[in-house]
């Protein structure tokens, strides 16, 4: 019986992220050489004793508060900022990882998302609904940090003003209530900010067109810097990146048959605001 649960609890740590056991090594380094206990570090930083004790054991990963305060009581030089952008990154779903590495590199990025509000729009309480109704549940922590990787994430919208984002969104994704009243009206008032941003386009496929291309399903293209052109498509947790040429070609094909039976971008900042007043 004790061998068994031995492995178990091999296997459960082997599943940390490497980035995550390296920075709490680090950060373990960093605390001894300022002879602090964890206790003490805990108390200069504002955090639990069982915060920094996880961080510095890979079992949960620093957030950008929680570096930026060690990094000023334990003089880190940078050493920790420096590697929090992974630290993030590996808080994503394995499966999307591979994507997400493309997508850092676009010069522009289409979607089309028929049934939510596509993540880089999403606002927190509007991800945490979507990530607590996932089945089977996923633990708190896990949605915290899934939580967490998504707003990350949505800095590509500003960090990088030369990449030009498009987003078809179908009208039944924007009326499914999630979350609460409150939390719905939020939602629709953040795709009317995100959407005045320069490089940001939002269109609305209205019901009632008929049968058009984006009723095979959800999709992404992306053509990086060096005019590589990829698809991607997830369905039920489960992502495809997409490079055949022929296949991409299909796909841009279709988003460019979903953008000219959208409503245009200014009928759809009009649509969204309509609905922003019956929220």
């Amino acid at each position: 019986m004790g061998g068994t649960n031995g492995k178990q609890t091999g296997k459960r740590n082997d599943d940390r992220p490497s980035i995550w056991v390296g920075y709490g090594k680090l950060l373990k380094l960093f605390r001894e050489n300022a002879r602090l206990t964890q206790e003490e570090l805990a108390e200069r930083i504002s955090y639990s004793h069982e915060s920094v004790a996880s961080v510095e054991q890979g079992r949960r990963p620093a957030k950008a508060p929680f570096t930026a305060a060690a990094e000023r009581v334990l003089e880190a030089g940078g050493a920790l900022h420096v590697l929090q952008e992974e630290v993030d990154f590996a808080k994503l779903p394995a499966f999307f990882r591979d994507f997400v590495l493309i997508e850092m590199e676009a010069v522009s990025r289409s979607s089309y998302d028929p049934q939510l509000v596509p993540g880089l729009l999403q606002t927190e309480d509007y991800a945490r609904t979507v990530f607590e109704g996932r089945c089977p549940p996923l633990e708190d922590e896990v949605v915290e940090q899934h939580v967490d990787a998504r707003l990350n994430r949505q800095r590509l919208l500003t960090k990088r003003p030369a990449v030009n984002f498009s987003f078809v969104i179908e009208e039944a994704a924007l009326r499914n209530p999630l979350g609460t009243p409150e939390s719905m009206r939020h939602q629709i008032d953040h795709l009317l900010t995100q959407g005045r941003l320069r490089n940001v386009e939002i269109q609305v496929m209205p019901l009632g067109r008929g049968f058009h291309p984006g009723l095979n399903g959800p999709m992404v293209l992306i053509e990086t810097g060096e005019h590589q052109h990829f698809g991607y498509f997830e369905s039920q947790g489960i992502g495809h990146v997409v490079s055949d040429r022929a296949h991409v070609s299909t796909f841009s094909l279709r988003y460019g048959k979903l953008r000219s039976m959208a409503l245009n971008i200014r009928e759809s900042t009009a649509f969204i605001e309509q609905l922003a007043g019956e929220l």
